[in-house]
């Protein structure tokens, strides 16, 4: 939504001609939890834009940021540099306003600098996603405070895998047996039944059958 309002990382709004404020997203803020903010010494934070997904990794006590791009080794573009800029600042007044201490005098939020971190990443076109929940599960605060980020690099086969098994998370997420259940006991929505080649357990989709489809 702050990138709605700021395209392209401008800090001063062409709608509201405003720099940006927590205070001006009211339903954001009940999920801000200050407590968590202030008291962990990283944050994860996903974010997808133009169809590609990366990582934010924010230091909170020292106020700097990292970014995990499964297909980029740096800004691809002066707008996602912009972008890079302006989402520091957001982070920065996030955590200001979560009760965290604010930046020292000369200090420039709007300079933040957010490098980015020398991984191995995706070989398709698509697996952005699969990457930046696969780094959230394994990066672990003592990696990033050394500097450690690399594994082995995972073969095509491997993300395939994961892909799979976030897919099954998803699919039989309790949230969605609930949907299931509401829907099933629903007199208005009639779904009709998949076919026994998707309900059988041996029916798996690759990156193969993607590139080829």
């Amino acid at each position: 939504m702050a990138l709605s309002d700021h395209p392209n990382g401008e800090f001063v709004s062409p709608k509201t001609k405003k720099e940006f404020r927590v205070e001006a997203y009211p339903s954001f803020i009940p999920f801000i939890d200050r407590k968590k903010l202030t008291s962990h010494p990283y944050i994860f934070a996903p974010v997808c834009y133009s169809g590609h997904w990366w990582l934010w990794l924010i230091n909170t006590r020292k106020r700097k940021c990292q970014i995990l791009d499964p297909l980029h080794k740096k800004a691809p573009t002066d707008e996602r540099k912009a972008i890079n800029k302006f989402t520091g600042y957001v982070f920065s007044r996030l955590i200001t306003y979560a009760g965290g201490e604010p930046l020292q005098k000369g200090e420039r939020e709007k300079e933040i600098k957010s490098p980015y971190v020398k991984i191995s990443g995706q070989k398709t076109s698509y697996d952005c996603a699969v990457y930046v929940m696969k780094w959230m599960e394994l990066i672990e605060p003592e990696n990033i405070k050394k500097g450690k980020y690399q594994w082995d690099n995972w073969p095509q086969e491997e993300v395939d895998h994961y892909r799979v098994e976030y897919a099954s998370r998803i699919l039989f997420s309790e949230m969605n047996k609930q949907r299931d259940r509401a829907i099933r006991e629903s007199s208005a929505i009639r779904l009709s039944k998949p076919s026994s080649v998707l309900l059988s357990p041996f029916c798996q989709i690759n990156s193969a059958d993607i590139e080829t489809g």
